[in-house]
Order: structure tokens, then sequence, then C-alpha cells
């Protein structure tokens, strides 16, 4: 999964020059066997550009870096997107389950807007598998699981009671406490993947350990539900179906306390429903909690008052494709919250309402 704080290192970065590749790709055959000819294309696509603005010497780093990250491309266990970051100093490939449009863009920046699109229209969260064999953290991207796999996890538990005997004086009770202490431990470390994000959190493993680790937690309030059982063998495709069943019912549950909370703003004024209104009023930091149904989609431009006029469709230079997802952003770089509720959810609202902090 891509998190909020992976894409703010990409947009941080400053480079000329900057290649980014998206294309949409397939999880399945016989769709999938279009996807390699569509990245040579568009890698060859990418390589003309480069070489009507720069010299042959000037790029060579870059396109041993492009070749040697296609060349890892794994297109039997594709998602639904695919995204390419290359300059000098760096190459990444993202594996993404969400689509995005087929694009090159080559700028001094990376082209990181359709991947916060994605994110923005995707019910993400963390899957946390509790043992004290191997401890596993699992990205979920609506259907899709993800494992973190890193320097950090799977983390197996150390010393006595795992990799060393226990002291001939201890009892249950010992055992327990670094149960308690390794969990403790992982917790930590989960700061680091959750950071600037309050993602949903589903903990899997026999009760006694998700006893422990409730009980040393600080993720406590985000705790959505658990998968009981002993999951230390379980794999992604065995895991998919179960959790995303829990995930759904979350949802709908997160969907009727955003609804509930909008009737109790309206009794007491604190609502707009108007899209212009709330453009000025997300970037004026405003908003505390943004509801919007999750295909809702307009196409705008901004005026020279600063304001929002919507245009029948996109294109463009200055049409924004989703003034939508401008929104969803603004709201969420100011501090704001946002559900996406269910189409007709919002009907009598034009699709769209913000909850005001005053």
């Amino acid at each position: 999964m891509i998190t909020r704080q992976e894409l703010n290192f990409l947009q941080s970065l400053t480079t000329v020059p900057a290649l980014s590749i998206l294309l949409p790709t397939h999880r399945a055959f016989p769709e999938n066997k279009q996807d390699p000819i569509r990245v040579k294309n568009l890698v060859d696509q990418a390589k003309n550009r480069l070489l009507q603005e720069f010299t042959s010497r000037e790029l060579a780093p870059l396109l041993q870096r492009l070749d040697q990250l296609v060349s890892e491309i794994d297109f039997n266990h594709t998602l639904d997107g695919l995204a390419l970051f290359v300059s000098h100093d760096l190459a990444q490939k993202l594996d993404l389950p969400f689509t995005v449009p087929e694009r090159v863009v080559i700028d001094q920046t990376f082209a990181t807007r359709d991947l916060v699109y994605g994110m923005h229209r995707s019910l993400r969260y963390w899957v946390l598998l509790l043992s004290e064999g191997s401890t596993r953290l699992l990205a979920g991207t609506g259907e899709t699981l993800e494992e973190v796999s890193d320097r950090t996890f799977p983390m197996a538990m150390t010393g006595p009671g795992a990799t060393a005997p226990l002291p001939y004086h201890a009892d249950s009770s010992y055992l327990d406490d670094r149960y308690r202490r390794f969990f403790q431990q992982f917790d930590s470390a989960l700061v680091t993947y959750s950071k600037g994000e309050e993602l949903p959190l589903v903990l899997g493993g026999v009760d006694r350990q998700i006893s422990f680790f409730r009980e040393v937690s600080q993720y406590k309030p985000i705790v959505a539900s658990t998968l009981t059982g002993n999951l230390d063998q379980a794999t992604l495709s065995e895991l998919e179906p179960l959790v995303w069943a829990i995930m759904q019912t979350v949802r709908q549950q997160q969907q009727g306390e955003a609804l509930q909370e909008l009737d109790e703003a309206i009794a007491s004024q604190k609502v707009s429903t108007a899209i212009d209104e709330i453009w000025q009023l997300a970037h004026q930091g405003r908003a505390k909690h943004l509801l919007v149904e999750k295909n809702f989609h307009l196409p705008a431009v901004v005026n020279a008052a600063g304001g929002l006029e919507i245009v029948d469709q996109p294109g463009g230079v200055m049409v924004m494709d989703d003034a939508v997802d401008e929104i969803i952003e603004a709201v969420l770089a100011k501090g704001g919250h946002v559900s996406l509720v269910d189409d007709d959810a919002l009907s009598e609202y034009q699709r769209i309402a913000l909850i005001l902090r005053y």
C-alpha cells in the first residue's frame, strides 16, 4: 500500500529530469499478456522524449536505472496499475491496487497526482497478524492485501521463551510479560508506517495474543475488528476474502456514523453542501469532516477570483479533471477528515457535504 508518508517523500524531490511512467495493468490472463508491450512502448516513448532534451551521456545513469527497474517487473503478478519513477538518484516501482491513466511525464518533480486520487477513492487499512514466531504487517487497499517486508517486518520475538530457554524460576506470568513487551515493540515500530494517517486496524491472532496487544497498544481507538485463530501460515490469498468481509462491515458502520454526524451538524447549521462554497471553505482550513459519494467527480476551473466554476467535461490546461479530488486533498492537508459514502447516500445534498469546524 502506498502511504501518505511515501507520497510526501516522492513529492518532495526536485530533480531534472524526473521521469514518471504510469499505466493501468491487469491481474489475470489473458488481459495481462498486453502489459509488457504497453510498458515497452511507454519506455520507448520516454527515452525518445528524453533524448530530444538531453545528451546520451547525460542520460546514461538514468536510462540504466530505468532499464533495471523495468527488468524487475513481474508481469504475472501485477495489480490494477503500475507507476515507475526514475531520476539520476532514484528508481522506484509501485504496483497499484487501483487503475491509473496511461501517461509519460518528464518534469522537475514526479507525477504523483494520479496516486493521490487513487488513495482518496480506496478503502485503506492495516492488518496486524500477531504471533511470537513471526508478527506480520499487511497493508490493505480495497480487496487487496500486500505484506510489508523490510528491515522491520516480519518481526519475530527473541530472547527467553523464543530464541533462548526460559530462566529456571520463570512461570507463566513471566512469559506473558515477555509477550506484552514484544507486542509493545511491534506497536512502537508501527508508528513509522501509520504516521500522518489514522487508518482502521484489523488484529489477527489467537485471543490471548490479541488481548496482550490491546493492553499495550497506543492504537486501541482505531482497532476496527479482529480475526481470531492461528494465522501464522495463512497466505494473502487465504486472508483477503476474510479481511474484506470484515472491512465491508466496518465501512458500513463508518458510513452510518458519518451520516449521523452530518445530521447533527445540520441541526447546528454547521454544514455546507454547495460545491463552490465547499471549495473555498476547504482551502481556508474550516473543514472538519467531508462526506462525498465514492463515484462523484466534477471537472472545473478556478476563476480569477479564486472561485470554482464547473465545466461540462475535462480537457485543456486550465481544467481540473476532478475538483472533488482537489477538495479532498485540501481537506486532508488542513487536518480534516474525509468519508467516502455509497452513491446516492448524499443525493439530497448534491452528492457532497462539508461539516465545518466553526
